[in-house]
């Protein structure tokens, strides 16, 4: 686990970002932690996602792990992840072994984010919290680590256009933080 959930790595390419969202990114930043569940299916693990509802205040409608900002009784972005995924998307936390963390990332809406990686053992029944989430589904592990299913998409932001990469599966569309974070799994995972 990082000893500082505020220190954060920048996203690859952040430079060709417009100067006004990379300030979006500066401190000060509020510590949340997410987990990036692996499933243990039996066709190989996939990793589980969610869509975010529409009316939250940060990220509404958009793919994103499950989790969240620590609150005053999490001991860290640890117990921040779990609790958050287990309120979100049913997954006690006795059913995930941690096995790692990725380096915190900032968002714009100013978290720096931790991701927990976790496998999820056992057939576990999602039970969905509406007020926050819309759906689950997940993505084969093998699609995210495929550098070929990449698409680069041109990004408008107060004027000026940058590119990003972004996960397409099945119809769903997975991009900006999220995305990110999974460049650095898969970056990790293949030694690069």
């Amino acid at each position: 686990m990082p000893a500082d959930p505020l220190d954060v790595v920048m996203p690859p390419g952040l430079s060709r970002w417009p100067h006004a969202m990379q300030q979006k990114l500066d401190p000060p930043l509020k510590p949340a932690g997410v987990l990036v569940p692996l499933m243990q299916r039996s066709e190989g693990l996939s990793v589980l996602l969610t869509q975010r509802a529409s009316h939250l205040t940060h990220h509404a409608g958009q793919v994103s792990f499950p989790g969240g900002r620590m609150e005053a009784d999490d001991t860290d972005v640890r117990a921040a992840a779990l609790r958050e995924t287990h309120e979100e998307v049913g997954i006690e936390p006795r059913n995930v072994d941690v096995i790692g963390y990725l380096r915190s990332m900032p968002t714009i809406t100013g978290f720096a984010v931790t991701p927990v990686v976790g496998l999820v053992s056992g057939e576990v029944d999602l039970v969905i919290d509406r007020t926050e989430v819309d759906y689950a589904f997940e993505v084969p592990l093998g699609h995210l680590l495929d550098e070929g299913k990449d698409r680069y998409v041109d990004r408008d932001f107060e004027g000026q256009t940058f590119s990003l990469v972004e996960f397409h599966y099945e119809g769903e569309r997975i991009w900006g933080a999220t995305a990110y974070m999974l460049l650095a799994f898969r970056k990790y995972l293949l030694n690069k």
